[in-house]
């Protein structure tokens, strides 16, 4: 299960890692540069419970379009940030939006970082524009595989709610 941030909403982020503490199961948090900024007592909670953070580039761009050493600051300046300030060493990245080029999938390797994509995604990142729950858990739970990476923003009231089911079904999938 990994979990894309790049701000709070209604405090879902504390409800999805509550859930995950009640469910002993362990994330990945994607942070940006203005989530660790603006969420630091969050982002320390996802350290200090052993979940895994994530670098989601300083600003969120495309950096399919942007230079090489662009490329290297939007991925180091949040590195940086981060080890300077919680003391943790980010090694997974995923790119914003999902774009990438073969350049920009080497530079990330070369900064000693592994690329993380999902296999599924939903429209679930729009907090105006919620899908229904018990459609969502169903697609959700429908969609497990083995090896699934689920790509669940932690701005969606839809995903803090079926969560807890959504694991539950997944131990019961085997």
């Amino acid at each position: 299960l990994t979990f894309t941030l790049g701000y709070e909403h209604n405090n879902l982020t504390a409800s999805i890692l509550d859930t995950l503490k009640e469910k002993n199961v362990k994330g990945i948090f994607i942070i940006n540069m203005h989530y660790a900024r603006s969420c630091p007592d969050l982002v320390r909670r996802m350290i200090d419970e052993g979940h895994i953070v994530g670098n989601h580039s300083a600003n969120h761009y495309d950096l399919s379009t942007l230079s090489t050493d662009r490329v290297v600051s939007e991925i180091m300046n949040l590195h940086n940030y981060v080890l300077e300030h919680f003391g943790y060493e980010m090694k997974l990245f995923r790119p914003p939006t999902g774009a990438f080029s073969t350049r920009s999938l080497a530079v990330v390797q070369n900064l000693g970082y592994k690329n993380v994509h999902w296999s599924f995604a939903y429209g679930d990142y729009t907090p105006e524009k919620q899908p229904d729950v018990a459609e969502s858990l169903n697609l959700v739970t429908s969609s497990a595989h083995s090896g699934a990476i689920y790509l669940l923003h932690a701005i969606s009231t839809t995903n803090a709610s079926l969560l807890g089911d959504a694991i539950d079904s997944f131990r019961q999938q085997g």
